[in-house]
């Protein structure tokens, strides 16, 4: 066995590194194994979505190194650090609001003619999808939207995904969708998946190990199943 193989899929080492000089996440450390769900929770301003900008390239490390199944992809634009199996749900802007749904999920692939399949596949976990591949994204609900954002992520067969805050306003029928779809992606395809969440409940629920961040710091972690973990990271959310 190589030693890309006996790698995680994810490893952040020593990592610090914000806007400019405003350091915003700092000394930070961070494993995704293969195969397993990681939860990073914490309220808003505490450097969630700047971490995952840093691992996606779009905002450069002061110091430290991220680690892609082995690789050192640090310094690499973000359309490489991309094609290197990786899905990023951004919380920000993440569709084309112009485009239609067809034209959305095809950006998640690299070879358009796998297209039928893929769509297949993720017509499974989002029946309404291939029926309205020619309506306009942004005027799909949000839920909608929201569940469109997955399935293009999940179009290119990822071996990680980084997903931020994908349940933010979501009515409770949606979050339970989205729940199912990614564990079922963990346990039928292996994928590893780095999940940015606000949600206790649903981090919880599917994640193997949690991690809570606080003012750019982790501050606790531990197994999801634990006993006390609602408890512990409630008491961090709450101050």
């Amino acid at each position: 066995m190589t030693d890309a193989a006996k790698a995680p899929a994810l490893s952040v080492r020593g990592v610090s590194g914000g806007y400019g000089a405003a350091i915003v996440v700092k000394n930070v450390d961070l494993t995704v194994p293969e195969g397993r769900i990681v939860a990073v929770l914490g309220k808003n301003g505490m450097g969630k979505t700047t971490l995952l900008k840093m691992i996606m390239g779009f905002l450069p490390l002061h110091q430290g190194e991220v680690h892609l199944f082995g690789k050192r992809i640090n310094g690499e634009p973000p359309y490489l650090i991309a094609r290197r199996n990786i899905a990023f749900c951004p919380q920000e802007q993440p569709l084309f609001q112009d485009l239609t749904v067809g034209e959305n999920l095809r950006l998640g692939l690299f070879d358009d003619d796998a297209f039928e399949a893929k769509l297949e596949k993720v017509g499974v976990h989002f029946p309404f999808l291939p029926d309205r591949l020619r309506q306009r994204a942004g005027t799909l609900s949000g839920g909608e939207q929201k569940m469109l954002i997955v399935a293009r992520s999940l179009m290119a067969s990822p071996r990680i995904m980084l997903i931020d805050e994908i349940t933010e306003g979501l009515q409770p029928s949606v979050i339970e969708r989205l729940a199912h779809v990614l564990a079922e992606q963990r346990r039928a395809e292996g994928t590893a998946i780095l999940l940015i969440e606000q949600h206790v409940t649903f981090a919880l629920a599917i994640a193997d190990e949690y991690a809570v961040l606080n003012q750019g710091e982790f501050v606790d972690r531990g197994p999801a199943n634990a006993a006390d973990a609602a408890e512990r990271i409630n008491r961090h959310l709450s101050i």
